[in-house]
Parts: structure tokens; C-alpha cells; sequence
């Protein structure tokens, strides 16, 4: 029996997903943006085993679900379905001074992500029309532009993508994927939209707990439980000696506005046995350093380690923090790494 947190399950296809899981006997933590709709998603599911309650457009309310959820104990899954869709007619702000669309859809995952002790498995709610996010990150708040609800929200799907995809890089030991419901005739969808309702939450569900060979994977994008093609910059691996621009990231700026960094993985899990020494491998700073220590300092790199297993020298553990390949969409894994304690303990 899995214990699993799905966030905005107070209806719709979050409801239906923990309906899902509740049948296949797991146990089940529900989320609401305030009581009434706690106790509307209570009566809908007496079976659940928790609510938590937190209203996911303010960075207070992220933080109170994050301080709710850990209260509980650590999860095996956390299924990120809160979101909201693209019929805004104008651009509306939270009281952060935050675009309501990116608050809930982007920032949100992305504090709960680093807030909530890390699970096994992550899943994130995608969309279908992430492929026509503009990966652009010079106004990311829609300050600037002319607003468009439908644009909005498929920028803020391809971060919700990117976010799955590094955060899979960042934390191996964690199952991390994204994945589009399809277009179905929920509130969001509308009563026109095509695709089979029933259908729709079985993927997340899916991915959750299910012990198939093909849903214990990470790093991927689903539909129908199958992988599906993604937003070509969802991935893209940023160079060496890419300009500071080319690295800046949605991350950084969540991370900027939460005034939170998401764990590195030795934080969070400390490090695996197949990783003592990978991080000198995979850094050339290290490399670089080494070389120039000689040959009797390289002689001794990560293997000789203490506690978990932690790498004895301060190197490697700098090397862990500073990798340059493969980062994602204009660096956001380099987005996503720890900040010194210090950071992530400030205030919100």
C-alpha cells in the first residue's frame, strides 16, 4: 500500500485519479484550496486517508500545504495535478504580485517539490498544449506583453515539463515524469472537449504506484500510459561557456520569488553507492583541480567516505554542485541546485 499526495483533488481529474488509487488500496492524502472545499472533497471520498488544505496561488498557502504534508509523514508518491486553465480573460495577480497562471502552475510544483520531503515519485500534470509554450523567459509574468490566457498557460505547461525532466536529473533516486490527461470535458476542458473522460486519470495513477516495468522509468512525458513526444526545448541540453543569459532559467526565478532552493539529492537522500566518485568524473572543474593537485591527491578522489557514505573530500562535493552539461531548458537543472543552508532556511 502506497501513500500518496494528489494536489488539487478536491474535484475533477485529481478526484477521479485518488478515487483510482483508493480502489487499488492505497492510501490516499487529499488537497483543497480552502475548508469548504476540504469538507466538499471529504464527502466526496470518505475513504481518503488525509486533507490537507492551502491555497496554491500564494506563496504563504504553498508553504502551509508543504508544512501540512511533511506533518504527515514522508510520501511513496506526490502527484502534482493542481492547475488552472487557459479561459483568464485578463491577466489576474496574486498577492505576491505574481501572474495567477504562473503562481499556481509553475511555482507551486516547484516550492511543493522542494518543500514536501522527497518521495519516490513524482509525477507532474502536463498538457498537450505545452508544445506551443514559448520558452522565452524575458517576461515571464506577463507584465510586458499583451495578455493571452491560452499562451500562458501553455508556457506554463512547458515549465511544468522541464521541471519533471530536471528534476529527474537531479535526484536519480527519485521516479520523476510528466504527463498530458488529454483534452477532456472537465472544468478546465470544457463540455465540448473530445477525449474520454475515464481514461484521463488512470495515467497518473499509473505512474504513482504501479510496479510495471514501463511506469518505473523517469524522465519521461506520457499519454494513455505511453511515452509521447515533448516540446523539443523541454530537453535540450545546454554547452559549456553558454552565456549567462542562455542559463537563466524558470527555476531561478521561482526560486527568487519563493526565497526557496529544492534540495540537491545527497541532501535529501545522501549519496548512492554507485555514485562515490561520479561527480569528479562528471564535473571538468574537478578534473581541472585534480590535475593540477598531482597525482598522489588524484590518487584518492571519492572513494574514501564517511557517514552515508558522503565523499571524504570537499572536491567532489563541489563538483556535485557545479555540473555544466545537460541542464535543460536555458539551464534550469543548474536552476534547481541547493542553495547553502542558510538560503533554505529563510523566511517567506
Amino acid at each position: 500500500m502506497a501513500q500518496v499526495l494528489v494536489t488539487g483533488s478536491a474535484d475533477g481529474l485529481g478526484l477521479m485519479a485518488a478515487r483510482l488509487l483508493v480502489a487499488g488500496e492505497h492510501a490516499v492524502t487529499l488537497h483543497a484550496r480552502n475548508d469548504a472545499r476540504a469538507a466538499d472533497a471529504r464527502a466526496a471520498l470518505p475513504a481518503a486517508a488525509h486533507v490537507v488544505v492551502g491555497d496554491l496561488s500564494s506563496i504563504a498557502g504553498m508553504r502551509q500545504v508543504g508544512e501540512q504534508a511533511n506533518a504527515l509523514g514522508r510520501f511513496d508518491a506526490v502527484i502534482h495535478n493542481a492547475g488552472v486553465g487557459y479561459r483568464e480573460p485578463r491577466r489576474l495577480e496574486t498577492v505576491d504580485g505574481l501572474s495567477h497562471v504562473f503562481a499556481v502552475n509553475v511555482l507551486a510544483p516547484y516550492l511543493l517539490t522542494a518543500l514536501i520531503m522527497p518521495p519516490d515519485r513524482l509525477v507532474y500534470l502536463s498538457s498537450g498544449m505545452h508544445r506551443g509554450g514559448d520558452p522565452d523567459l524575458s517576461d515571464l509574468q506577463w507584465t510586458r506583453r499583451r495578455w493571452s490566457g491560452a499562451q500562458a498557460y501553455s508556457d506554463s505547461k512547458l515549465f511544468g515539463v522541464v521541471l519533471a525532466f530536471a528534476v529527474a536529473r537531479r535526484w536519480p533516486h527519485v521516479l520523476s515524469n510528466a504527463l498530458e490527461p488529454g483534452w477532456v470535458p472537465t472544468k478546465m476542458g470544457g463540455p465540448g472537449a473530445p477525449d474520454d473522460i475515464e481514461l484521463a486519470p488512470v495515467t497518473q495513477a499509473w505512474l504513482a504506484t504501479s510496479d510495471d516495468p514501463a511506469a518505473t522509468v523517469t524522465g519521461r512525458h506520457f499519454y494513455r500510459q505511453r511515452p509521447r513526444e515533448t516540446h523539443p526545448r523541454a530537453a535540450t541540453p545546454c554547452r559549456r561557456g553558454s552565456s549567462r543569459r542562455a542559463r537563466r532559467s524558470p527555476a531561478s526565478s521561482c526560486r527568487r520569488w519563493s526565497r526557496r532552493a529544492t534540495p540537491s539529492r545527497r541532501e535529501a537522500w545522501g549519496p548512492a553507492r554507485s555514485d562515490r566518485g561520479r561527480d569528479a568524473r562528471c564535473s571538468w572543474r574537478a578534473m581541472r583541480e585534480d590535475r593540477d593537485a598531482g597525482a598522489a591527491q588524484r590518487r584518492a578522489p571519492a572513494r574514501r567516505s564517511i557517514g552515508w557514505g558522503r565523499p571524504a573530500t570537499l572536491r567532489v562535493a563541489q563538483a556535485h554542485r557545479e555540473p555544466w552539461g545537460d541542464c535543460g531548458l536555458f539551464g534550469f537543472q543548474r536552476g534547481l541546485m541547493v542553495a547553502s543552508s542558510s538560503q533554505l532556511g529563510l523566511p517567506a
